[in-house]
């Protein structure tokens, strides 16, 4: 029997009982390629505003529960049960919100990946923030780079920015200081 969702935080439109979310949440885990974090499943469908905080931890546990989904190493993988329901009942989801569903998994496993190699920590300091960037490969720094900021939202930003494109910086940062200024250039514009 499906009794009606926790809705605080979710857009109108999005799926409103526990029995629409756990088949979401098996959807979703079914159907991206690699295994998702719990971190990344709640950045992905809260940030889509698709399902509260509550109902998602709800669902997850009762997924685990019933054997639908497994967790290894802290990822969760969907069982042969799990995809039965996923591929039975996903006529129940409304289309639009599988698809945000889904595109913002695959977003948050990528964020996930690139902070894992673009580190960047908002620090405060005597002028007001400083954003301290880098870049590991092998446990060792291979680009590191402090910049300050006026204000906490600002450096926020440029913390994100980093993650995101830090790979890129370092390219352009790298061409510049090996005497490569039209290669440093061509990238710049890719920024």
């Amino acid at each position: 029997m499906s009794r009606e969702a926790f809705t605080a935080g979710v857009k109108p439109g999005s799926i409103t009982t526990t029995t629409q979310i756990r088949i979401l949440l098996c959807y979703v885990i079914r159907t991206v390629a690699q295994p998702l974090s719990r971190a990344e499943l709640e950045q992905a469908l809260m940030e889509k505003e698709l399902v509260n905080y509550f109902e998602l931890a709800a669902g997850l546990s009762d997924l685990e529960t019933q054997g639908l989904v497994t967790v290894e190493n802290g990822r969760y993988r969907i069982t042969p049960k799990g995809r039965s329901v996923a591929d039975l009942l996903l006529t129940d989801l409304p289309r639009s919100v599988r698809e945000q569903a889904v595109q913002a998994a695959v977003l948050a496993q990528q964020w996930a990946r690139k902070a894992a190699r673009h580190q960047a920590a908002v620090l405060p300091d005597d002028r007001g923030f400083c954003v301290d960037c880098h870049i590991k490969q092998e446990n060792r720094d291979v680009f590191r780079l402090q910049v300050s900021m006026p204000d906490q939202a600002t450096a926020e930003c440029a913390r994100d920015a980093f993650i995101e494109k830090g790979g890129e910086l370092y390219k352009v940062m790298l061409a510049a200081l090996s005497g490569h200024k039209d290669l440093a250039i061509q990238w710049l514009r890719q920024l």
